[in-house]
């Protein structure tokens, strides 16, 4: 009797390890991560959104769009494969002496593609970090506030950036 309750008790303990881990590699496949490297990725495009603008709170400055390679090739067919993805860098945009200037790194936006992961999102995982960290993330709902803007653009799977030759 001794023999199966040590028995039982042992596979109860396995079992909930087993399921901590996957509940933890959930988590871990649903938050988007910090993409390293991505100023060495393609640069698609720059903008600033001057005062006045209606995205100016809180988008407001000088942007630069990377995109992995994935997203290039996504860019070009109209179809994002999982994991293109794609960084949005946003820095504050002073005006001085008849220059706009690049100013302190506000925000690094990422929008990365995983159709199972983020299904409720269209397919896409959004994260915001803060300033130059790559640990304060400014995204609480799970993307669902980004998803919300980027519904508008269904039409090229919800991607605001479009292809240049």
């Amino acid at each position: 009797m001794q023999f199966l309750m040590i028995l039982v008790l042992s596979v109860v303990v396995s079992l909930s390890a087993f399921f901590d881990a996957q509940a933890e590699k959930t988590s871990q496949q649903t938050q988007v991560a910090f993409p390293e490297g991505y100023r060495d990725w393609r640069h698609i495009k720059s903008m600033v959104l001057l005062p006045g603008h209606s995205l100016e709170n809180p988008f407001g400055g000088s942007h630069h769009v990377y995109g992995n390679r994935k997203a290039i090739e996504g860019l070009k067919s109209g179809k994002y494969a999982d994991g293109a993805t794609f960084a949005f860098d946003l820095f504050d945009a002073p005006n001085e002496d008849h220059a706009i200037t690049e100013g302190n790194r506000k925000l690094l936006g990422v929008m990365v593609r995983n159709a199972k992961a983020f299904a409720e999102t269209g397919g896409w995982g959004f994260e915001g970090f803060a300033g130059d960290t790559k640990t304060e993330r400014l995204v609480a709902d799970g993307g669902k506030s980004c998803f919300a803007c980027h519904q508008s653009q269904a039409q090229s799977q919800y991607v605001f950036t479009k292809a240049r030759d």
